[in-house]
């Protein structure tokens, strides 16, 4: 399973985009837009929300979580 982190730099190096053009839509810091790709700071979950809609993706795939992940039944 991939770490998010990985994913985020995946997604950015597929669109030939740079960190400084992610750190302008996320409103932030290059540097710590660099920071989240590296794993060294948390994404916060206002940026988790604009990038997914940014790619177009789920939550689940930006997270590297499994497809078919099943609910807990009550």
């Amino acid at each position: 399973m991939k770490k998010y982190s990985e994913i985020l730099k995946e997604l950015r190096e597929d669109r030939d985009l740079t960190q400084q053009n992610l750190a302008d839509i996320l409103k932030t810091e290059r540097s710590y837009y660099g920071k989240y790709e590296r794993g060294i700071r948390p994404l916060p979950i206002e940026h988790l929300i604009t990038l997914c809609k940014f790619y177009n993706v789920s939550a689940d795939y930006i997270l590297g979580l499994p497809e078919g992940l099943k609910f807990p039944k009550k």
